[in-house]
């Protein structure tokens, strides 16, 4: 049986990364036009203050994209991102307005972030509830904490020196894009180099093979969602040193975004398949039309049908591909 499952990965690894480089060559395509027709529509796209303005977007919805398609690979589903986002940025705040360090703020915020993320892994595993349902709960009652906590009012005077933080920039690039690669880079190599990946694909592919194959589906639960959360928290931080306060909304909606990202980038919502790289991509798209259609003028709500076209057509051409 354990051969049976290793050669069943073998061939689902060569599978998948044919299908990654075409779906991935097709984003870089469809990414060079957009910013071409957004070049010829707007004169100020392409424009060092622009481009900034996009990266430093991009960096925000493609850390929260990162943790969502390592949970989706698996054959999950994290709503809660968002809302830990928000969280996470409104933790820090309160910390620093009661005199606690920064570092420690950031700490104390990124590991408020990552208990959630366990809450979600023990509500998935050991509860046995589905994960648009766990995560739609901890969703829920997470805003609502977020609400309590700061009486829905925005919490300002945080220290100036945090507040750079967001405009810090390395070699003329803006620090959240930095923050942004190394994920990217540390994202790759767990989800392609390590046991944790592979095991992350298995259980995504087929539940049972996985299980059979002595791979701990409690532990790889627990794992992605955990991971989930700890990009969320560091995206929040980044999120409310950029605007200056802790807001009580920040992050909403932010879910749509992260599963677009996701999906477009070649993530499949039935497991088993998705790639660091394509969500990468899928995350420059989204913020690119984001962008694009701010320059333009167009409605934010025509931006959201767009968006969630882009997510119907990505999620019927894996049907179709399957």
């Amino acid at each position: 049986m354990e051969t049976l499952v290793k050669e069943e990965k073998e061939k689902s690894k060569v599978s998948l990364f044919s299908k990654g480089m075409k779906t991935e060559l097709f984003l870089i395509i469809l990414l060079v036009l957009l910013a071409m027709f957004f070049s010829i529509t707007s004169d100020v796209f392409f424009t060092a203050g622009n481009l900034k303005t996009l990266t430093r977007q991009a960096s925000i919805y493609g850390m929260i994209a990162i943790g969502m398609v390592v949970v989706i690979t698996s054959a999950g589903i994290d709503l809660s991102v968002g809302a830990v986002t928000g969280l996470s940025g409104i933790v820090a705040a309160l910390c620093m307005v009661n005199g606690i360090s920064i570092p420690v703020s950031i700490v104390i915020s990124i590991i408020s972030g990552m208990l959630i993320g366990l809450v979600n892994g023990v509500l998935v595993y050991d509860g046995k509830v589905p994960p648009f349902i766990a995560t739609m709960g901890t969703m829920t009652v997470i805003r609502a904490v977020i609400m309590l906590l700061t009486n829905a009012s925005m919490i300002s005077k945080l220290p100036n020196e945090f507040k750079r933080i967001a405009q810090i920039e390395v070699l003329n690039i803006p620090f959240l894009f930095v923050v942004w690669i190394a994920m990217i880079v540390l994202a790759w190599f767990m989800t392609n180099k390590t046991v944790f990946g592979r095991n992350v694909y298995a259980l995504g592919s087929n539940r049972e093979a996985a299980r059979l194959s002595g791979i701990n589906i409690r532990k790889t639960t627990y794992g992605v969602y955990i991971f989930s959360a700890l990009a969320c928290s560091i995206a929040g931080i980044l999120l409310t040193s950029r605007l200056g306060n802790g807001v009580p909304t920040a992050g909403a909606g932010y879910e749509l975004d992260a599963i677009a990202a996701a999906v477009v980038g070649g993530a499949s919502l039935d497991g088993g398949a998705g790639s660091v790289i394509g969500t990468v991509l899928g995350s420059m798209i989204m913020a690119t039309l984001r962008q694009g259609g701010v320059l333009l003028g167009v409605n934010s709500f025509i931006l959201e049908i767009i968006i969630g076209s882009l997510i119907v057509i990505a999620v019927l051409l894996d049907k179709l591909r399957r």
